[in-house]
């Protein structure tokens, strides 16, 4: 975790305590953060814009970007796969430590063939639509969700798709994305045909076939086709997205706040609100709110960009800031106390309160580091608290700091020798005791807070 904080320190006779405060300023922390839709269904939305050189690097707390695409982008022809669409986008914000999101669909409001052509030409049987009816002449085609044909050939994709992507660092989550209009879930769009829970159960247990190491995740409107599919996904661990947050006004804004307190205690919950531009036109998004609003009640670990993001973050910056200090997980300690200098052969003791301010838990875990360094930054010992891990901090409202304590001793190392050096801050220091000067081989040293390996920043 790297978050700079302003320092209150008190010098007492047995140690020193500081108070660390909050800057507010944006993280970029693994499992959470603003998403960039880089493509978001029409291709053309909303990366289209951008250079490609251009990592939208100036968008506070964005740390992801969705690779929404149909199907037939993917695979116009059978067995012969158009990789470079999601490779060429990962790879750009890969390479600025981002990670990607994915969902493909299968049908479509905008272009007939999200499921490629050749699916129905091999005998796939579909229907075609005007959207919201079914219509024989309708310019767009669905693909019947329960045709043996449409599942194997999906199957097989899916196959394809995992075993380039499933377990990837670079991959944060992936939508079951194959069952609905734009697979959101629902057909309204569409013909508006009813399907039984069991078909979307069957569309999930196709993911989790091939997806068995990254993050499946459940639309909220699979529960227009039965509460049972949700209520599967939740029990298979998968987490929850809410599309098109606004796309009404107030008391309509969202309505399965209450359907997202069964997921995000152990799995993330995403957000994504209606496309800006279109509901700020309508009168229907007045000043934000209530995206943060549903935020809060979501608990939610990722919020959606869903525009050109340089505009919205233009007409939309404190909005963006007031979420961005509550999305996901955000890891502050409150307190610290340490001894003001250490004996060599003796030990490093640190009484130290933790809390999570954010609205999610930060489900990987992980455990804060104290890092003692010498005047140059070189490092002279490293002591990890593991009997504190960050997914057990507490959530709540912003103004309750619930908190969780630990004391600790370490033995110091036998290599850890005396020096005079000036211990030096560095941004990342949390605290910066004085400087100890004994003749009885004091250790100078700073504090920091980093994770344990592999785990979070």
């Amino acid at each position: 975790m790297a978050l700079w904080m302003a320092l209150a320190a008190a010098l007492a006779a047995d140690g020193v305590t500081v108070q660390p405060a909050d800057t507010g300023e944006a993280l970029r922390n693994p499992g959470m953060g603003w998403v960039l839709h880089f493509y978001d269904n029409v291709p053309t939305n909303y990366g289209s814009r951008l250079a490609p050189s251009d990592t939208v690097d100036d968008f506070p707390g964005m740390n992801c970007v969705y690779l929404r695409i149909p199907w037939s982008y993917v695979e116009p022809e059978e067995g012969k796969f158009c990789w470079s669409v999601l490779d060429a986008p990962t790879q750009r914000w890969r390479d600025k430590g981002l990670q990607i999101a994915l969902r493909i669909s299968v049908c479509e409001s905008w272009t007939r063939w999200a499921t490629p052509e050749w699916v129905q030409k091999a005998g796939a049987k579909g229907y075609n639509f005007t959207p919201g009816k079914v219509d024989e002449k309708g310019p767009y085609w669905e693909p019947d969700y329960n045709d043996p044909v449409f599942l194997d050939k999906l199957d097989r994709f899916l196959a394809a798709l995992a075993k380039r992507y499933d377990g990837d660092p670079a991959v944060s989550f992936v939508d079951v994305g194959s069952f609905g209009v734009w697979g959101e879930g629902h057909l309204w769009a569409s013909t508006q045909m009813k399907y039984p829970a069991e078909t979307v159960i069957r569309h999930i247990d196709l993911y989790r076939k091939h997806f068995g190491k990254s993050l499946l995740v459940a639309n909220d409107d699979f529960s227009f086709q039965g509460d049972a599919a949700i209520d599967y996904a939740r029990e298979h661990g998968l987490g929850l997205r809410d599309d098109s947050i606004l796309v009404q006004p107030g008391k309509n804004a969202y309505f399965h706040a209450e359907m997202a307190q069964g997921f995000w205690p152990t799995v993330p919950t995403i957000l994504e609100s209606e496309h800006y531009g279109g509901s700020r036109d309508r009168g229907n998004w007045g000043d934000g709110s209530l995206y943060l609003k549903a935020l809060e009640e979501y608990h939610a670990s990722y919020a959606s960009i869903h525009w050109w993001p340089r505009e919205f973050l233009a007409e939309c910056g404190p909005l963006i800031a007031a979420m961005n200090k509550r999305m996901g997980y955000r890891l502050l300690p409150t307190s610290i106390t340490w001894p003001q200098q250490i004996e060599l052969g003796g030990e490093l003791s640190v009484d130290w309160s933790w809390r999570n301010a954010g609205v999610a838990p930060c489900y990987a875990g992980g455990y804060p580091c104290l890092t003692l360094t010498d005047a140059k930054g070189g490092v002279v010992g490293v002591f990890v608290d593991d009997a504190l891990n960050a997914r057990d901090l507490p959530v709540g409202p912003a103004d309750q700091v619930l908190t969780k304590r630990s004391k600790r001793s370490y033995p110091l190392a036998y290599n850890q020798t005396s020096t005079t050096a000036r211990a030096t801050p560095c941004p990342s220091c949390i605290a910066m005791p004085p400087t100890a000067r004994s003749p009885s081989r004091a250790i100078p040293w700073a504090t920091r807070v980093w994770p344990s390996p592999a785990t979070w920043r």
